[in-house]
Parts: C-alpha cells; sequence; structure tokens
C-alpha cells in the first residue's frame, strides 16, 4: 500500500463539541448515554477524549469532527 488512499488528516480542519455526560435524576449516578452518543455520531461527531474530576469520574467529553469545505 503506497497511501495514496489515505486522508490526510494533517491538512484537515476540525471543529470540537464538549458536553458533561447525562445524569440520573439523583445527579450522582450517570445515565446510559448511547442515545446521545448516537445522535452525535449521526451528526459526524467522534468522541476523542473525557476530561476526569481530579477525585475520579468523567466531566467532560470531547468531541469532534471535520469542519465541511
Amino acid at each position: 500500500m503506497d497511501g495514496s488512499d489515505v486522508t490526510d488528516d494533517s491538512a484537515a480542519e476540525w471543529e470540537y463539541k464538549v458536553i458533561e455526560p447525562p445524569t440520573e435524576l439523583t445527579k450522582r449516578e450517570s445515565a446510559n448515554p448511547e442515545r446521545r452518543l448516537n445522535e452525535l455520531g449521526t451528526d459526524g461527531w467522534r468522541l476523542v477524549d473525557t476530561i476526569s474530576y481530579d477525585g475520579g469520574g468523567t466531566k467532560f467529553l470531547v468531541f469532534e469532527r471535520r469542519l465541511e469545505d
């Protein structure tokens, strides 16, 4: 394979979205984010990182998608 069919992400421009994971009514337990993640995926977003609290637990989910030309 010569790499000619591989997309060059280094020249791409990206946009980012940061969301808080959904929580249950008690605000102490995370709700299953599957539906929201699938919605974001359908819109072209992909999960690239998580940001955690110092004491543990996920504070933010970080998504990116390629900017349209």
